[in-house]
């Protein structure tokens, strides 16, 4: 069990924080196996939280070394298991900027009440992370008969930005698009937000997840990933992560853009990007990164002479997405109104 306690911050954000992503799921529906092949994705270096290493049950291969030994860890996948419990004391030694992690992802046993977690993460207040949102695996050929058997829809449903629904493969073809509506309809009745889709053996396209942020390994070294894990030739994503990146005025309207922020495109999962704002004739740049309901501004390091915004999901509406995003980066007609301006540093303290 983690318990949440009150961590000051230890680093300043500049925009380079690492979203800590929320992996549950009941008994046997595959999110270890959802998180082996995610851990297999090429030059991702991704930080581990698990708590219980007898009952997740991680590829060996995948596990690169001790978060207390990081000076030898070249890349890929470290493992974290925090000896008191606490999962604040995991994020602050993964979010370590010297580790260059792309993402950290934290296992829960499958009891964890997916809520609970979320609360968690959502409200840490450790430097250098950001809430990335929470992946809930269903098992296709199970899940009425033990998770969801009728009633009430389960409050785990509320909690979720992505749900899973793996192993389809294990039910007739012909029954799979309607698996997968039935699903979704009870979803939907706790959640509005929440993007589902289907999986089989849990292969999932990473860029839903995350961005890679090193192309390559600089310290020279073999990876642990080059030396003991090969993905299969046939192994592919069933569902294929879709972008769209939009270039826009260099001032924009912070009303305008918390509208498609709050409330992104219809199959837009993530919504990420730098924008400027003009304060009282004085530009400011920020990043902004969005998953679900969670929209995360944080101030940039770097000046840029556009705004720019790259939304990523599956199945959406190409234009209208270009369409909606175009219409958020449109020029501010001048300096965002007070108004404007306390409802966007709402999200950025948050930050």
């Amino acid at each position: 069990m983690w318990h949440h306690r009150h961590v000051s911050r230890t680093a300043s954000d500049h925009g380079a924080t690492i979203p800590v992503i929320a992996l549950t799921g009941y008994l046997g529906a595959g999110k270890t196996t959802l998180l082996n092949h995610v851990l297999r994705t090429p030059q991702a270096r991704i930080g581990v939280v698990i708590n219980d290493f007898g009952e997740i049950n991680v590829d060996a291969g995948l596990i690169s070394g001790q978060i207390d030994e990081p000076a030898s860890i070249a890349g890929g996948c470290i493992c974290c298991l925090p000896d008191d419990g606490q999962l604040d004391a995991a994020l602050a030694r993964l979010a370590d900027p010297k580790l260059r992690l792309d993402a950290i992802i934290v296992e829960a046993s499958g009891l964890a009440d997916p809520a609970a977690l979320a609360r968690i993460i959502g409200f840490s207040e450790i430097g250098g992370v950001r809430d990335g949102g929470v992946v809930d695996v269903v098992d296709a050929v199970r899940h009425f008969d033990t998770v969801d058997s009728g009633g009430v829809a389960p409050a785990r449903y509320g909690a979720a930005t992505l749900v899973v629904v793996n192993k389809l493969d294990q039910i007739p073809e012909v029954d799979r698009d309607a698996t997968l509506q039935r699903v979704e309809a009870r979803v939907r009745e706790r959640n509005s937000r929440a993007h589902v889709i289907g999986a089989i053996s849990g292969r999932i396209d990473p860029a839903l997840l995350y961005d890679v942020a090193a192309a390559a390994d600089e310290t020279g070294q073999l990876s642990f990933r080059d030396a003991f894990v090969e993905e299969p030739a046939d192994t592919h994503h069933h569902v294929h992560a879709e972008s769209v990146t939009v270039s826009g005025a260099a001032h924009v309207d912070p009303e305008r853009l918390l509208e498609l922020l709050e409330s992104p495109p219809a199959g837009v999962y993530r919504v990420k990007g730098t924008v400027a704002v003009q304060h009282r004739g004085t530009a400011r740049r920020y990043v902004v990164n969005v998953v679900g309901p969670s929209v995360h501004i944080a101030r940039a390091a770097s000046a840029g002479a556009q705004s720019h915004l790259v939304a990523i999901g599956t199945h959406f509406d190409t234009a209208a997405v270009q369409t909606r995003i175009a219409h958020a980066l449109r020029p501010a007609d001048g300096p965002a109104s007070p108004a404007a301006l306390r409802r966007w540093q709402r999200y950025l303290t948050r930050s």
